[in-house]
């Protein structure tokens, strides 16, 4: 009988000692059946699990975006409040009757409100006429051919530029001083 099982399966027959007995197929199943079922309430906490940490997840991006949105909505309304008084004083100047001087004198004075404005967020102009030309800084439209001053000066701002702090806002359009004479030497 041992050659028969032999030829079956190709494997050697476990000998079995006195105090050994073979293992019970049904005690085997039912083991296997218990570790299935560990394993699949194991499964089920950790796909829970997974469930909770993705709704987590999800709420934190939904509240962060909000919290991103209401940043920029409170950062415009700052930027915003200090030119609505500007703006009305606009409007009011549109409705005066007065001189072509009266006029000028409330624009300008409307005008340095503005720049007040300007200054409270830190923006400032950009330093032009009288400077030398710096490509960072300005954008030359033209030049102008002079004797007077020396080459690459700004002569004339036709556009201010702005800055808030060490960024550039936008360049200033300027003409500059071309003096051949300092061009040859």
């Amino acid at each position: 009988m041992q050659d028969e099982m032999t030829a079956r399966d190709g494997q050697e027959p476990e000998m079995v000692s006195g105090d050994e007995f073979p293992l019970d197929p049904v005690n085997e199943v039912s083991a296997a059946q218990a570790e299935l079922e560990q394993l699949k309430g194991e499964r089920n906490q950790l796909l829970d699990r997974l469930a909770r940490l993705q709704a987590e997840f999800d709420n934190a991006r939904k509240r962060e975006a909000k919290e991103r949105a209401d940043a920029r909505d409170y950062t415009i309304s700052n930027a915003v409040e200090p030119f609505l008084g500007v703006m009305d004083n606009f409007q009011l100047a549109l409705k005066a009757d007065g001189t072509a001087e009266q006029l000028r004198g409330g624009v300008e004075l409307i005008l340095k409100q503005m720049e007040e404005a300007l200054r409270g967020l830190n923006v400032q102009p950009v330093e032009s006429v009288g400077t030398q030309f710096d490509p960072r800084i300005h954008e030359a439209l033209g030049s102008i051919e002079t004797k007077e001053f020396p080459d690459h000066q700004v002569l004339e701002e036709i556009r201010r530029g702005y800055r808030i702090k060490d960024k550039l806002l936008r360049p200033a359009l300027v003409r500059i001083a071309a003096n051949a004479e300092q061009v040859a030497e």
